[in-house]
């Protein structure tokens, strides 16, 4: 080899010894999800809002590497262990309370973010939402608590409704039941007949909707679950097929077709937990960071479906939605 070709080579290696350290030093975050990237690329890019918020910015002074469960919550120990053995800086679980809980039984050490909407402190995650100790915190946002607001908002879109139809994933038991009991509870306190429909797949969706289509109830409740939102145009359509007015959690499905939602700002808790992550990788303590309850709801109103439904949407309702969609 020439001496000059040498000296060219030493250089270019000298040059890129710089941009090889660093890629050793950039931190990394396992992102475990118990969905899917469909339907989440708004969720993720709150997430980098909330790292931006922190100074960091992915692929540019932090890597993150993406496990998802594809809606197979028997996979998530598998994938959770990967991470570990990864050795990520910062673990997020989201999509479920499921992840949540794989990634606790994954390590002890890694800190760990978490979004969920049931009670950390009853599911073992964190000590107390103040002082959550061990290595976990995050965002508790509310999804169950809010069936009874939802259900009222429909009453006032359809005075006359009798009987509703509740449609809750199988798949995930622990919620199933949960959402089941409390939309139960809150239709018994306003006189409203409850029928239980279940689907854990996207032929199950046609199933219980072929099941709807029978049955004809005045209005569908979809119960909050990451599954439904993964399926958030199909269960739309199908809703708007059969003229069947439905409430959903999260403005996803509004904005998809659907008639209505009232819940948390899913956006906001996940651009939280990214100002979490951020803290962490800063050298926060997990135990020094109290678990967030997230208090942003919003009211979504879908005014082209409401009048496609027939339905006249009382102008009290469109003066306090949150965004009503034309």
């Amino acid at each position: 080899m020439r001496r000059r070709e040498l000296i060219g080579l030493m250089g270019g290696a000298a040059a890129l010894a710089p941009f090889a350290a660093r890629a050793q030093q950039m931190p990394v975050i396992g992102f475990l999800g118990g969905t899917s990237l469909d339907g989440f690329a708004e969720r993720l890019r709150a997430f980098g809002q909330g790292l931006k918020e922190t100074g960091y910015a992915e692929g540019e002074n932090v890597a993150i590497e993406y496990r998802w469960a594809e809606n197979q919550l028997d996979r998530l120990p598998a994938l959770a262990a990967d991470l570990v053995r990864k050795r990520v800086s910062v673990m997020v679980a989201t999509g479920g309370t499921v992840p949540a809980v794989a990634a606790k039984a994954a390590t002890a050490s890694i800190p760990i973010v978490f979004a969920i909407g049931e009670d950390p402190i009853k599911l073992g995650l964190v000590a107390s939402l103040a002082k959550p100790d061990g290595n976990l915190t995050g965002i508790n946002f509310f999804i169950g608590e809010l069936a009874a607001k939802r259900l009222e908002l429909l009453r006032e879109l359809i005075p006359a409704m009798k009987r509703i139809a509740v449609l809750v994933n199988p798949a995930n038991p622990a919620r199933a039941e949960t959402n089941v009991r409390e939309a139960e509870a809150a239709g018994r306190a306003i006189g409203l007949q409850i029928d239980v429909f279940n689907a854990g797949t996207a032929q199950e969706i046609n199933a219980a909707f072929a099941a709807l289509a029978r049955e004809r109830p005045d209005a569908l409740f979809v119960s909050p679950d990451p599954f439904f939102n993964v399926r958030r145009v199909q269960l739309a359509n199908m809703a708007s097929r059969l003229s069947l007015p439905t409430s959903f959690a999260t403005r996803d499905f509004v904005a998809a077709g659907g008639l209505v939602s009232y819940g948390t700002d899913l956006n906001d808790a996940t651009r939280q937990s990214g100002v979490y992550v951020g803290r962490l990788l800063r050298g926060a303590k997990p135990g020094d960071l109290p678990v967030l309850q997230s208090s942003k709801f919003e009211l979504v109103i879908n005014h082209q479906t409401a009048r496609m439904l027939g339905i006249t949407v009382p102008q009290t309702l469109l003066a306090s939605a949150d965004e009503v969609i034309e």
